[in-house]
């Protein structure tokens, strides 16, 4: 059977014969590459060293060819040479990831777990050659609420719990109702949050801006910027559709003045000079004009997503609507919004996730969201050479926050059905 076999053109009429062999061949190949990494093991040590490093790729690739055979009729085989190995490229692509991980994988959790320090209340107990997540667990309640006083955290606890509870309800109310928890998160919750956490009144103890800070600080901000800069992208998208031309003028040049100026300075020029255009004796908190900065400068962004939702839609659905007698409020918020926003989710998610990973340029402006705490505790002399697991789990809360909001943006997706 073997001699019949074409090894250099594997065909279907031998497919189980060619299967065997490319599974063999790929079993000896993550053998030699999962023995050499995590046991030191070689079963090519006889091999040039040189050799014996990529024999594992060979294997693999040999493996590949033998199962690269079109329109097998094997369902998982056509499915693996359709997405990963579909011609030798995307075969040695595919090797390659797969070799760099595994070599990757043992030095990673080495680093991670097995040559970490975990318990700890100094640096002098870090003695392993791996992560010191000691310094996490010393520093972790600045990182979570910056510099709030301890005996007052108890209120940014409070509120983000009647959050949570406030945007879980609105999974569980009728539809009819929800619009009522939405007045109540953009006109009302900000007062509540910022009159708890500020205090100064109702018996709290005054705490300043400035002393806000860590993951808190950052989901305030996101939390904000995410509330306003939706209705304002909206109408500006809107307004850059208008038939009026002031209107459509004046929102084409907020929106490209937005787009053209970078975050960094945007948030600058509303610490530093925006104050010098104030009347005399008029204060505006520091976070509230970087909350505006960050909304009006996402919101342009958020414009344009929206307006692609609007020119997806068919000139149909504007004539469907004034055929009825609707007005211009009527049509775009009863029949064209609610369309084009499903065409747009997606771009939606993405615009908030580019702003949620933004929140760290704040730190040019003194506020010490999460990686600015990292960035003070690193310099503390008690803790000099341990950014890098600051960065980590930093990154590692970022993720868990963007792949949440990512998740929920799918799910979004299969309720609305917006496959076209």
């Amino acid at each position: 059977m073997i001699g019949n076999l074409t090894f250099l053109k594997p065909t279907k009429d031998k497919l189980a014969v060619y299967m065997f062999l490319g599974a063999l061949f790929f079993a000896i190949g993550i053998y030699d590459l999962i023995s050499n990494s995590f046991f030191g093991n070689n079963i090519t040590s006889f091999l040039p060293q040189f050799l014996s490093f990529f024999t594992p790729l060979l294997f693999g690739f040999i493996a590949l060819h033998l199962i690269r055979i079109e329109y097998s009729g094997n369902t998982n085989l056509d499915i693996i040479n359709k997405n990963i190995n579909s011609n030798w490229f995307n075969g040695i692509l595919t090797l390659l990831v797969i070799f760099v991980l595994i070599k990757m994988i043992p030095s990673l959790l080495n680093w991670a777990f097995f040559d970490a320090n975990f318990k700890g209340t100094s640096k002098e107990e870090c003695t392993g050659s791996g992560a010191c997540w000691i310094f996490i667990n010393v520093w972790f309640e600045r990182l979570m609420y910056g510099l709030y006083p301890n005996d007052q955290i108890w209120r940014i606890n409070i509120a983000f719990i009647a959050l949570f509870l406030v945007v879980g309800a609105a999974f569980f109310v009728p539809p009819k109702n929800k619009k009522y928890i939405i007045i109540f998160l953009l006109f009302v919750f900000p007062f509540i949050l910022i009159s708890l956490l500020s205090g100064g009144n109702f018996g709290l103890e005054k705490v300043p801006t400035n002393e806000w800070g860590g993951l808190a600080l950052t989901f305030i901000i996101s939390i904000f910027a995410i509330l306003f800069c939706f209705p304002v992208g909206m109408f500006l998208a809107l307004g850059r559709r208008s038939d009026a031309p002031v209107i459509r003028y004046s929102s084409i040049g907020f929106i490209e003045f937005w787009r053209g100026v970078p975050l960094i300075t945007v948030l600058f020029m509303a610490s530093v000079m925006f104050p010098m255009f104030l009347p005399d004796g008029t204060f505006l908190d520091k976070l509230i004009r970087v909350v505006i900065a960050i909304t009006l400068f996402e919101a342009a962004y958020m414009a344009e997503v929206i307006r692609g939702g609007l020119q997806a839609l068919p000139r149909g659905q504007y004539d469907a609507g004034k055929s009825l007698g609707m007005n211009y409020w009527k049509l775009h918020l009863l029949v064209i919004l609610p369309q084009a926003l499903k065409l747009i989710i997606p771009g939606i998610a993405n615009t908030f996730l580019a702003l949620v990973k933004d929140t760290p340029l704040i730190l040019v402006v003194g506020l010490l969201e999460l990686v600015g705490m990292i960035d003070m505790a690193k310099t503390n002399p008690k803790w000099l050479g341990f950014a890098a697991e600051g960065y980590v789990f930093a990154g590692l809360v970022f993720w868990i926050i963007c792949y949440a909001m990512s998740r929920y943006s799918q799910s979004l997706e299969r309720k609305y059905k917006t496959d076209r």
